[in-house]
């Protein structure tokens, strides 16, 4: 049986949600909102001193913080630059760690609509900190609270979010990476694809987000046919939990093992998860009659023609999984926190290659590039 969904309402710039009581331990999120007083639970003095002392960091003593730009295609800066300051209902983060997404390599290239330099600490969004600065009004968070959020300059060691879009993280994951917008995606995605128990899912490319999947799927009681181009991938796969593993290079060959496999019948549930063309078209011919395509790559080269011969047959119902509603990805990072507390969710051995942030560009070439055993980048400050 799935988890149940858990319930996220944002008022007045606050966010707190639960979990019909069936994850009790996870009451250290809940924000309560009384006449418009945040009543927090009490905190005892030796406490507050060390959540103040841990936001009492070397970057916090000096008036600059230090961010990567985008230059031009390949190339990054590294400067020193003014510390911003929070403006009313912001919290200012120093960063712990950014990870490094895959949908940064299209604008690392260079196309014809990317305009360069990037502002300082742009494209990165999957960062984790500390919160170190309030702004006035911000009454859900202190400082020395440990938090993920959605902020969109995070390659750098401080960036700034809204109250609201920021989740904490309980003291059980300190001290450990929680790059929370890639894990709230899987997460979503999961969601949406609505695996059961006893169903055949295949997950067509094992890159992080796929391998993230296979766990979730295979805790979830289906059996996952894991498809990837690389052994390392596949072999990481298998430690996620999967069932049957296949390279990914013949097209027919391949349709014609996962229809052995399913007895003919195919899988009922097939999610696409490379953002290229010909797997997208590998994936809804290894989708069942009446079954559920998901589509979580991210396309970004360009128009796609398909098969609609093949999805009116067989009567797939197609699902983009890509979300773009910031209460929908808080949610997700909820759940992806709770999801790792109960066990469903071990993202740890994914973070494979870390760098620091003068690296920024090998980071971003070795996401391209994939070599051996790469399964996810982590920038760390």
């Amino acid at each position: 049986m799935s988890s149940p969904k858990p319930h996220l309402k944002v008022r007045r710039g606050i966010i707190f949600f639960d979990f019909f009581g069936n994850l009790s331990r996870l009451f250290w999120l809940e924000r309560q909102i009384d006449e418009g007083r945040h009543t927090a639970q009490a905190r005892d003095e030796g406490n507050l001193m060390d959540r103040m002392e841990r936001a009492q960091g070397e970057h916090c003593d000096t008036a600059v913080m230090t961010a990567a730009t985008v230059t031009g295609p390949g190339k990054i800066a590294v400067k020193s630059h003014p510390l911003p300051q929070p403006g009313p209902g912001q919290v200012r983060l120093r960063l712990e760690g950014c990870g490094v997404c895959a949908s940064n390599l299209t604008p690392w290239e260079g196309p014809e609509w990317m305009q360069f330099p990037t502002e300082p600490g742009g494209l990165g969004h999957e960062g984790w900190g500390i919160v170190d600065a309030l702004g006035p009004g911000v009454r859900s968070v202190q400082v020395g609270d440990r938090v993920a959020g959605l902020t969109y300059h995070a390659y750098a060691t401080h960036d700034l979010a809204d109250e609201n879009m920021i989740i904490p993280l309980p003291s059980a994951l300190d001290g450990l990476p929680f790059p929370g917008e890639p894990l709230g995606c899987a997460m979503n995605i999961f969601r949406r694809s609505e695996i059961k128990a006893g169903q055949t899912v295949a997950i067509v490319g094992i890159g992080f987000l796929g391998a993230l999947l296979t766990q979730l799927a295979t805790k979830a009681g289906a059996k996952v046919i894991a498809l990837s181009r690389r052994p390392d991938a596949l072999e990481m796969a298998r430690r996620m939990g999967a069932a049957h593993c296949l390279t990914l290079d013949d097209h027919w060959r391949i349709i014609e093992a996962v229809k052995e496999l399913t007895e003919g019948r195919f899988c009922p549930r097939v999610i696409e998860a490379t953002g290229k063309a010909w797997p997208l078209d590998l994936a809804a011919e290894l989708t069942a009659e009446r079954g559920r395509l998901i589509i979580a790559g991210y396309h970004q080269d360009g128009p796609r023609q398909i098969n609609m011969q093949l999805w009116n047959w067989r009567g797939l119902d197609v699902i983009n999984a890509h979300e773009r509603d910031p209460e929908v990805y808080l949610e997700g990072m909820l759940e992806a926190v709770a999801a790792v507390m109960d066990g469903r969710l071990n993202p740890a051995p994914l973070y494979t290659h870390r760098y620091p942030l003068d690296a920024l560009d090998q980071a971003l070439n070795d996401t391209r590039d994939r070599p051996e055993g790469f399964m996810k980048a982590l920038v760390t400050y």
